[in-house]
Order: C-alpha cells, then structure tokens, then sequence
C-alpha cells in the first residue's frame, strides 16, 4: 500500500509500505483523510512520542476512512460503513485500566498508523460515522477529542474569565469549546498578530501579544481570569499561562512540550495565587462525545481545516511546515467520501 513513511529522524519518504492484516476481532479501514498532529512534527525531529516509534512506520494517526474488510468475532461493523479510529488502545486489565485511567496502561499500543492506504484497529477503538457527517471534517474526531478532555480538566464554567495561550490548529478548537461551555470573558494569548481578528470572529472577548509585557502584565493584576489553557507546547507559553492566572485560578498545560525542556516560574507565585496546575494527556472516553459534536455542526470545522492536501504535497509540508501554522492540514488519502 501507499504511504508516508518515516524512516528516522528528518527521513521520510512517501512509497510501499506492507499492507496490514486483519485479523480476529479486528477492522480493517480504508483510510480517506489523515489528519497532520503536532506530534508529527514532534516524530519527524526525532523528539519522544506517547508511544514507542519502531522504525519504518507510517505517520498520522488523526483518520476517517471505510470499513474494507472485518475479522473474525467483529460485531456492529459491516464492509462499507464509515468510521473513525481512536489510535490509543489500552489493555482493560492492568492496573491502570481497571483504575479508570486507560490513558495511562501499562500495555498501551498506537493502533493507526494513518497517512496509509490502510490501517488495521482492534474494533473497540473503531467508531461508527453518524448520517450526515463527512469524511473531511470526522478526521478531526481525533484532536478535537484530545481537546474535549482538555476542556474538562479545564471545566470553564458559565460567565468564568478564561485565558487561551496559543492560537494554532489546537487553539481554535479550544476556542470553539470554550465559547461553547459559556465562557464569559476570553482572552486569546498569541505571538502571530495577523490573528487577530479571526479569534475576534470565533469568540474572543480580546486578542494580546504575549510580547506586549504592559498588556500581560495588566491582565496578571486584573485577577480576573480564572482558568488558563495553554496550547503551545514550550517554557514560554507555559511561563505565561502561570503569570496571568489570577488567584486561585486553574491553569492547564495542553500542548506538548519537549522532553528536555524545563519550566521556569516562580513557586512563590503559584503559592500566594493557590494555583491548581494540571497537565492534559491524550483523551480518555471522548472519541464518541467528539464524533457526535462534529456531526451537531456546532463546529465551525471550515475555519478550524487551513488546507486538504495530497500525500505529495504533504511531505513538503512536514518538512517545512507552512500551512498547520494557519489551522489544521489534512491529508487526502483517497477519493472515497
């Protein structure tokens, strides 16, 4: 089959990869788009992943596709239905998993491998398209996903005044669902001004530069804000998400950070403010919740989608990442819709 194959650090190509098969209890999907995640990126520069990498292996994991063939046992899924494909499997019998927290197994495996003709899934992570719902805009079930688990740890309440650090593919989906929780007040925290006024149009209250310091600095000393959810990924963004935290504020850490990377702030501030820090991790039974969401089209999934581009085209743009700055990229894999 064709695929997107990584081959190391900074060594993709786009060729044959073996096509997976299928076996008992497993579905076999004929995959349609493929989403580009951050921890792509992430994979293609050689920096650690929620799961093992084991070389050559395709990229993606964020996929809508078409039901292609059912192994044996497989029940609810015929050849032919549309699907989407939550790419974190968990055991069910480890600690962790009978504790609720199935994020953290002990046996966890990605099971999508997705800028790939084919992908092959354990059936209990395949879920079933509602009517009405497209291919295109179900290969974000997999972020927006992710997200859904953020904003609960987040849990923004009606009329709160709420801070959004980072205004990438990731921010705009969190904008979307705080605006959509009842957030009173949003402030969108982003380094790239041009911006600007399409957080305005999703929902901003107020766009701020986290480089314009009188501007942060008023926003700390308001001690209006009472949550915080950073969506970058580095020392800075998360510097930034603590500082205008107001007290006793909840700042949550969303995006993905370098492993080597050290957070610097001020213990004391976080004391005098009785901050609560939490950090979000992948996303534990959310998938249906983001499926049926996308299908409500209460998702402006036309502002949140910069590109749809064709597996060529994708390899440039994971080497030099152009459009994912402005939103999110999806990858067409086939036709089938």
């Amino acid at each position: 089959m064709k695929a997107i194959i990584l081959h190391g650090k900074e060594n993709i190509s786009l060729g044959e990869f073996p096509t997976p098969e299928t076996h008992r209890g497993e579905v076999k999907v004929a995959v349609s788009y493929c989403g580009i995640c951050g921890s792509d990126y992430h994979k293609y520069e050689g920096k650690a992943n929620t799961h093992p990498i084991r070389y050559p292996v395709p990229l993606g994991h964020e996929i809508s596709g078409t039901v292609a063939e059912v192994g044996e046992d497989v029940k609810g899924l015929s050849v032919g239905d549309k699907v989407t494909v939550d790419p974190n499997w968990s055991c069910g019998k480890c600690y962790f998993c009978q504790n609720g927290k199935p994020a953290f197994c002990e046996n966890a495996r990605g099971v999508v491998k997705g800028m790939a003709e084919f992908v092959v899934s354990p059936v209990e992570n395949v879920y079933k398209l509602p009517d009405g719902l497209s291919m295109r805009d179900a290969a974000l079930a997999e972020p927006l996903s992710c997200c859904i688990h953020g904003a609960d740890l987040l849990d923004a309440r009606h009329g709160e005044s709420v801070a959004l650090v980072g205004f990438g593919a990731i921010g705009a989906m969190m904008l979307e669902l705080l605006r959509l929780s009842g957030a009173g007040d949003i402030t969108v925290i982003e380094t790239n001004t041009d911006k600007k006024e399409t957080a305005i149009e999703m929902g901003a209250t107020r766009f701020v530069s986290p480089t314009d310091e009188e501007a942060i600095k008023e926003l700390s000393e308001s001690g209006r804000i009472t949550k915080v959810i950073e969506c970058v990924g580095n020392r800075h963004a998360e510097a930034t998400a603590i500082k205008v935290a107001g007290k006793g504020a909840t700042v949550v850490l969303f995006g993905v950070a370098d492993e080597k990377e050290i957070l610097p702030f001020s213990p004391y501030e976080a004391f005098a403010k009785e901050l609560t820090v939490k950090a979000s991790f992948v996303n534990p039974f959310t998938t249906k919740r983001a499926v049926d969401m996308l299908a409500s089209g209460l998702l402006d999934t036309d502002r949140l989608i910069s590109a749809v581009l064709s597996m060529e085209e994708a390899m440039d743009e994971i080497r030099h990442p152009n459009f994912s700055r402005k939103g999110k990229v999806l990858v067409k894999i086939s036709d089938a819709e």
